[in-house]
């Protein structure tokens, strides 16, 4: 099955109330777990892969490459897009558009609204040109990502309304108090607000930061139009308790595969778990 952008994948999610998750792919252990579990489950999938993680496995050809060549060798049936996480720049979408990416996120949150819409715009004429679709995002979602460090501001969903006549983008990831990483105690969502843009814009809606939120809160998100849910930290803390336990009770092991080969089958039972808390299992 060739990869595929997200659009179809989350208009037909957000009409059937459940989400597919993003799942970020980190190295090739990571890669081979969210693929193995799409195709058990049946679950359509999104590798969503940042800047920096695309540049530490060797750039985004190579990334592009070594995805398509284990759906080739997995025989994956089920639809897979690969999504730029957090694109800073149109240089940046468009380097993974060109790439082979099928679908890029433009993250121009943190410059005034004018010109975030500006920039999406651009961002969104050259990739809908190549059938790829787009992500923007509005408001600041707090925590970590990608060594970048952030409070929580609230997307205005006046501003969301406005984004999406002006630009046309495909999903809409509205900050509205979740967090990248980790939980400081109880994540507190903003659901009337994410009811309020849901409605108005009529598009799908992205939650980020989806590690360490209750079941009831992303089925909640669900029901208010949330489509896309992005998972990270799970899978990473998942590996390395794996890898820690491993290396703590074997001093002599170096073999990498002897280590690794488990912190894939933990990422793996993650992304299984994760994909039937968001109704995506049997989907595809």
């Amino acid at each position: 099955m060739p990869l595929v952008s997200m659009k179809e994948m989350l208009i037909k999610a957000k009409k059937e109330g459940y989400a597919v998750g993003q799942f970020n792919i980190n190295n090739l252990e990571f890669t081979q777990a969210i693929l193995q579990a799409a195709e058990e489950e049946k679950s359509p999938v999104i590798l969503g892969v940042s800047e920096g993680a695309g540049k530490y496995m060797g750039g985004f050809i190579a990334v592009v490459h070594m995805v398509k060549g284990l759906m080739e060798s997995y025989k994956i049936t089920v639809p897979v897009a690969i999504h730029l996480d957090h694109g800073s720049s149109f240089d940046k979408c468009k380097e993974a558009v060109d790439a082979g990416f099928t679908s890029v996120m433009i993250d121009a949150s943190h410059h005034p609204f004018e010109e975030n819409v500006k920039i999406t715009k651009e961002v969104v004429e050259y990739a809908h040109s190549k059938g790829v679709s787009v992500e923007a995002e509005l408001g600041t979602v707090g925590g970590e990502e990608d060594g970048v460090i952030g409070g929580i501001i609230y997307a205005n969903p006046n501003e969301c309304k406005a984004l999406v006549e002006q630009t046309e983008i495909d999903c809409l990831a509205p900050a509205l108090g979740s967090v990248h990483g980790p939980y400081k105690g109880e994540p507190n969502l903003g659901f009337a607000e994410m009811e309020e843009i849901s409605k108005s814009t009529d598009i799908p809606l992205v939650l980020h930061g989806g590690t360490g939120i209750p079941t009831k809160d992303i089925q909640r998100s669900i029901s208010l139009g949330t489509a896309k849910i992005n998972v990270n930290t799970e899978n990473q803390i998942a590996a390395t308790k794996v890898i820690r336990e491993v290396l703590d009770n074997d001093k002599k092991v170096y073999d990498p595969r002897k280590y690794l080969a488990p912190a894939r089958d933990a990422i793996k039972a993650t992304v299984i778990g994760k994909m039937r808390e968001f109704g995506s299992s049997q989907k595809a």
